[in-house]
């Protein structure tokens, strides 16, 4: 019998931010219990009154992170350039503020770590966002208002690498507050109509 999924309770919110500090400051292989215990100032086995074990607290880490990255998807609404640079602007934002998520995400050791149903969330919210992007660059050539002399899956290519640029610069703490202003406009740039021959 399959185990009901982890809710991501408030105290179980803040003990899986106690662990994303530790991966931002320290790297993925000091998230130890007794660590995760010292950075919320509790007993070691204060975190499992919460947990059952330690993959639940990872289990956790990624409902966390998923939490904070579904909540940087605009509304389909807004137009499609628009949506595009409000994805790039709220992820490099919310990356900034817990580089924890892009040092997770870009983390062979933690992926290995990581219980397979964990994994394959993180997984789904890639695909999540690629399809996302995909979605925009096809309603934005469709109007007419981006290049279409290359293949909607092309120019997500290069979308989706300047989001995980921005991402990682951010994660490892080289990023500037002005970088996602500024690759949305080499974006717009690139995916600008070619003039008429």
């Amino acid at each position: 019998m399959a185990r009901p999924a982890l809710e991501l309770t408030p105290k179980r919110a803040e003990i899986a931010d106690a662990a994303l500090r530790i991966i931002e400051t320290r790297g993925i292989a000091a998230l130890t219990t007794s660590a995760l215990a010292g950075e919320l100032g509790v007993s070691s086995g204060a975190p499992f009154r919460h947990f059952a074990n330690r993959d639940e607290i990872l289990e956790a880490v990624v409902l966390r992170v998923e939490e904070l990255i579904l909540g940087t998807f605009p509304l389909e609404t807004i137009p499609p350039l628009d949506r595009i640079q409000a994805l790039l602007q709220a992820r490099a934002k919310v990356v900034g503020g817990h580089r924890g998520i892009g040092r997770l995400m870009f983390s062979e050791q933690f992926a290995m770590a990581l219980p397979e149903a964990a994994a394959a969330r993180l997984r789904a919210v890639v695909a999540r966002t690629q399809a996302f992007l995909l979605e925009a660059l096809l309603e934005a050539q469709h109007e007419g208002i981006i290049r279409t002399d290359l293949p909607p899956k092309s120019l997500l290519t290069v979308v989706f690498g300047l989001l995980m640029h921005l991402v990682y610069t951010r994660a490892a703490g080289h990023g500037r507050v002005d970088d996602a202003s500024e690759t949305c406009a080499t974006l717009l740039a690139i995916l600008q109509p070619l003039p008429a021959a």
